[in-house]
């Protein structure tokens, strides 16, 4: 005899509450209290319940899944490889795993990736879209308004558009560098930019030298870089070359700043004795670096949390006005600096 499936009342008994409150949670209803989240799981999987999501997206009209969109980025290789960009997926994921909701990875590097990336949310295959959009002129964000997909980005939208973002205060992460050195009594101090067609490189410049030039110093050799560690590398060559008696080095990453401590030691110069560097972001490679890295700290997995937040959000009120969320830097003392 085949034994029936358990029902929402099933777990609702088992659990102690009302079938309303299993239905909140097994539907991902944002606010409820994390002790009933978790009891409510318990008794579902103490009683084998299986939701018939089908019969759920009838009624919510929702699938239960939301669009991870790396726009920008390059080929595949790069978003996998890069630190960042793993940070991001891991604060996105286990976000949503507490709210029953499943991100669907999309890589959008070329304008047919991005058209084929708006068709899927725009026929309903996910809720919204949690978009990570490295340059300020991608046409992925007001493409995504147009089809009214409800969107939240990772990072300000490169000019003012009605969508929510989350971002960082990324010129007093500069500023934080900068003082940082001269306090240490650095006193010719180079920087290593990242691309200046991305706002936050931009900003993290901009930060830095205005600090700087409050500290008394007008002019700060620059050699830019494209976030890369051969573009650091490469960077870092330049600025011994053009700067041959500089004392200290801002990297506007990490992986930059890991690859510019690389190419010090290999020309016999001390981290930080001879040459202080401070680096962004407190990524994995800050720690792998030797020395460990001084680094401006990006809480870029709570950042990531709090974008889906606010997608959920969205989808549970439709038509509320976008909102920002904006993270304070946070500077990280280590041995290189």
């Amino acid at each position: 005899m085949s034994r029936v499936a358990p029902t929402l009342e099933d777990v609702a008994r088992v659990a102690g509450v009302s079938r309303a409150t299993v239905s909140r949670v097994v539907n991902g209803t944002r606010n409820v209290d994390p002790e009933l989240q978790e009891t409510v799981r318990n008794a579902i999987e103490q009683t084998g319940y299986t939701p018939n999501r089908v019969a759920r997206s009838l009624v919510t009209r929702r699938t239960g899944t939301v669009a991870l969109v790396i726009s920008g980025a390059g080929g595949g290789s790069d978003v996998f490889t890069d630190p960042f960009f793993g940070r991001v997926t891991a604060g996105v994921v286990d976000f949503l795993r507490g709210h029953s909701v499943h991100p669907v990875l999309m890589l959008a590097d070329s304008d047919p990736a991005r058209t084929e990336v708006v068709e899927f949310l725009r026929q309903g295959s996910a809720d919204g879209a949690l978009l990570v959009s490295t340059h300020p002129a991608d046409p992925l964000p007001p493409r995504l308004l147009e089809a009214g997909v409800p969107s939240v980005l990772y990072a300000r939208p490169g000019r003012p558009m009605p969508i929510g973002y989350v971002d960082m205060d990324h010129r007093a992460g500069g500023r934080l560098a900068a003082d940082h050195l001269v306090a240490a009594g650095r006193y010719n101090i180079a920087t290593i930019s990242g691309p200046m067609d991305v706002l936050a490189s931009q900003d993290r410049h901009a930060g830095f030298r205005d600090a700087m030039a409050r500290h008394g110093f007008p002019y700060v050799p620059t050699a830019e870089g494209g976030f890369t560690a051969e573009s650091g590398a490469a960077a870092m060559h330049r600025l011994l070359t053009e700067c041959p008696d500089l004392d200290a080095v801002f990297a506007a990453n990490d992986l930059m700043a890991q690859a510019a401590v690389d190419v010090l030691l290999e020309h016999g110069l001390r981290v930080p004795e001879d040459v202080a560097v401070v680096g962004f972001d407190d990524s994995a490679p800050a720690l792998a670096c030797r020395p460990q890295l001084t680094t401006i700290r990006q809480p870029v997995e709570r950042m990531a949390a709090q974008m889906a937040d606010l997608l959920l959000a969205e989808l549970e009120k439709p038509g509320q006005r976008p909102r920002s969320v904006i993270f304070e830097p946070e500077l990280v003392v280590r041995a290189s600096a």
